[in-house]
């Protein structure tokens, strides 16, 4: 079986979220292909990386059944110049994998398309016009015209199928991989206090991300908890200037810190050190960082919404995603009940065991096999 796959996703220096899905999804198939190898099946499974630009070097090396095949364009290089490589050059191809919404217009071959949340369904104000219909359009089109869909979870199967009205057998639900490990050491940001006890959270400064609510909440535990601090990681994203506004405005600039995008190196080391890891968002497709809390060892406050409590079943504690007081209850119940925490933290340390990337890669080749 030959396999295109869309691998631009990962070949990005500061990944984040579906980059780093991609990433492992590379890594585990090349692995899958290295092995069917070795055992004497060397044509057994073909891959074909397409990229914009030449590999990073961290992705995985090339081998005779792993090739990555630079395809120049940049405006609509999933619409038009990839296409007409596919067609011109590999028509060999048997499916092509497209791990991140856009499948390739008029593709030679059957094509499986990966969609991760349809969060631009219900908080479109969060995006530039020209991207929101980006999203929902060639979306749109890649999963009306492909063979079979991937969703992360069954929330985000549910709502592909009610959005888009997809039949609900052409939907699989592969749940992401995880490993704690892209980091093979942990660094302290610069700028944090090893010694302060913090509330963490780590992903994009977005609003539906929720995090103005996360700060409210962290307000009103100062007023008897006021040696706490709380720790904002992660990118730049659309409308962040808010959450500065905001902390500016309730004078918190002294307890709450805004760190940026943060090394994985960096990630590891506030994960390990936090008094809790909270995930507020209002909608998500899968949580990542909930998994990451499991494996770091800490107590994570969830919020009661998106795909969240699939993930995180009975190891969170959960919080109205529209009530600070609700939240705030929470942090007050990780810091005053250690029992509680330690109870969390074993049952997080169970639960993120079901979940690897060879595990989510196996499940993808097998709807690219079927």
């Amino acid at each position: 079986m030959i396999i295109g796959i869309d691998g631009n996703e990962a070949n990005v220096s500061e990944r984040v979220g579906v980059s780093w899905y991609v990433y492992h999804v590379l890594y585990e198939l090349k692995s899958k292909a290295e092995s069917l190898k070795s055992e004497g099946k060397k044509g057994e499974l073909i891959i074909k990386v397409f990229l914009r630009e030449r590999p990073r070097e961290d992705l995985p090396e090339e081998s005779s059944n792993f090739k990555y095949e630079i395809v120049s364009g940049k405006l609509l290089w999933s619409q038009i110049f990839l296409p007409l490589n596919l067609f011109l050059k590999h028509r060999d191809l048997n499916v092509f994998l497209s791990p991140a919404h856009y499948a390739p217009r008029f593709c030679p071959c059957p094509t499986v398309v990966v969609i991760h949340d349809v969060s631009y369904f219900y908080y479109p104000e969060e995006f530039l016009k020209k991207d929101l219909y980006q999203l929902d359009k060639w979306t749109e089109y890649s999963v009306k015209n492909a063979s079979h869909i991937i969703a992360v979870s069954q929330t985000t199967k549910s709502d592909v199928v009610k959005n888009y009205g997809i039949p609900e057998n052409k939907v699989a639900v592969v749940y992401n991989g995880f490993t704690l490990g892209n980091a093979k050491k942990s660094v302290k940001p610069e700028g944090v206090n090893e010694k302060a006890k913090y509330f963490l959270y780590v992903g994009t400064l977005q609003p539906r991300k929720n995090i103005s609510l996360v700060i409210l909440a962290f307000e009103k535990l100062l007023l008897t908890n006021s040696d706490c601090h709380l720790y904002i990681a992660g990118k730049k994203g659309w409308l962040f200037d808010e959450l500065f506004d905001l902390v500016v405005r309730h004078h918190l600039d002294k307890n709450v810190h805004f760190l940026g995008y943060v090394s994985e190196e960096e990630k590891t080391w506030l994960l390990q050190n936090t008094v809790s890891l909270i995930a507020p968002g209002l909608y998500e497709g899968f949580g990542v960082p909930v998994l990451e809390g499991f494996a770091s060892k800490v107590p994570v406050i969830v919020a009661l919404a998106g795909a969240l409590p699939e993930v995180g079943e009975n190891a969170c504690l959960y919080f109205d995603p529209l009530s600070s007081d609700s939240l705030k209850d929470k942090m007050e119940e990780v810091i005053h009940n250690p029992q509680k925490a330690k109870e969390l933290i074993s049952r997080g340390l169970e639960l993120v065991k079901k979940y690897s990337w060879v595990k989510t890669a196996n499940q993808i080749l097998e709807v690219l096999k079927k």
